[in-house]
Parts: C-alpha cells; sequence; structure tokens
C-alpha cells in the first residue's frame, strides 16, 4: 500500500477518519459534493485515451491502475493520466513522484516499456524560446494545491493562440470535446509564455 501512496496527485489537508467512509468503501470525499460522480468518464481523446473524474481534488482512493499489465498510477490522479497517455501514445512511463510537481525536477528520463530502454527528457520553464510541443507534458508548481499538476499538450492552434490539453483531477467535470480545456499563450520577443497560473514549464520526450 505505501508503494501507491507515494503516486498521489492532489494533497490529503486532513486524514479521513473511519466513520467518513461509506459502506461502499469509498471515502465521504469521493462520494459527496462531486462535480462528476467518481469514476465517470470525462472525456476521451482523439487516440481513445479516456479520462475519468475523480470527483474533487479532496477524493483519494488508493486503488492503481494497469494498462496491459503496466502499473500507471493511482485512479484518477492527475499523474495517472499522464502515464497513462505516455504509454498508450509511446510505449514509455516515467518512474515513481510523492507529487506531480516532482515530474519537474525528479524525471529526466522515461522507460521504454518492452526493453526498459531509457529515453531522456528536456525540461523547458515557462518563457522558454522553446516553444512547447503535442506530447509536452505541462508541470505545475507544488505552490498549486500543495502538489502541483501535469497535463498533456493534445493540440496547438497558433492562430487563437491557445494549447489544448487532456488531463485528470483538474476541473472534474466532462470535456465538451476530445481535450479538457483550452490554455492561451502568447509569443513575447521569441519567447513563448503559456498563460496558467503555476505553470513552471513543459517536459518534453527526445527522438526515441
Amino acid at each position: 500500500m505505501s508503494h501507491f501512496i507515494s503516486k498521489v496527485c492532489l494533497v490529503i489537508i486532513v486524514l479521513l477518519p473511519i466513520a467518513s467512509v461509506h459502506a461502499g468503501g469509498q471515502p465521504e470525499a469521493c462520494t459527496t459534493a462531486c462535480k462528476t460522480p467518481y469514476g465517470q468518464i470525462l472525456g476521451t481523446t482523439a487516440h481513445g485515451i479516456t479520462a475519468y473524474s475523480n470527483c474533487r481534488a479532496q477524493c483519494v482512493i488508493f486503488e492503481p491502475n494497469r494498462y496491459q499489465g503496466t502499473y500507471t498510477g493511482i485512479k484518477w490522479q492527475c499523474v495517472e493520466f499522464a502515464r497513462r497517455w505516455l504509454l498508450r501514445r509511446h510505449g514509455v512511463v516515467y518512474g515513481d513522484v510523492d507529487i506531480a510537481a516532482d515530474i519537474w525536477d525528479k524525471i529526466n528520463f522515461f522507460t521504454r516499456v518492452v526493453d526498459a530502454k531509457q529515453i531522456p527528457v528536456s525540461a523547458h520553464t515557462n518563457g522558454s524560446s522553446r516553444a512547447p510541443k503535442v506530447g509536452d507534458l505541462l508541470i505545475y508548481a507544488k505552490a498549486l494545491w500543495g502538489t502541483g499538476h501535469v497535463a498533456v499538450i493534445l493540440e496547438i492552434d497558433p492562430d487563437a493562440g491557445v494549447l489544448r490539453v487532456a488531463e485528470q483531477n483538474f476541473a472534474n467535470k466532462p470535456w465538451d470535446s476530445e481535450y479538457a480545456r483550452d490554455i492561451p499563450f502568447i509569443n513575447k520577443a521569441g519567447h513563448i509564455w503559456v498563460l496558467d497560473a503555476y505553470l513552471l514549464g513543459w517536459k518534453s520526450l527526445t527522438v526515441q
């Protein structure tokens, strides 16, 4: 169990007492005041990768998820979705992190599942001259919810000046399209600024 606890995306402010666990086994924080019921589909990307509701930020259920036998994370945290997306699209996963913000400093490579080859990743601070690309991970600072956040860039629309991302456990509301939300960006003197609070920057997978 302790192995799985290390992968929680959002902070637990108060440990839930036994009385707060409903008869069905779920904590009260995962069954009440949900923006969307826990486990309900929020949306599916154009490549068939589904995001699920975590109810709300306070909900944490220490249940592991796997895709074709590979561990992807704790249901239905942001870290789990990003790792599952990388696995489905590129056949790679990243290692253990205590919180999503740790991806920025602690993850320097992804591991290819079929042969355990380490694929380097690069970090680009918000405001970098290296523009974000489709497939990059947006990493948010620990100051956001005490744990940060991670989202996957699915599309870039330079004419509209927005990135389109997929994610779990952010708004926890159904998607209007094949992505979770738009995030605006600007190009200022050759430097790209993504206009989202607490964003550290983006991590990029190198050519495999």
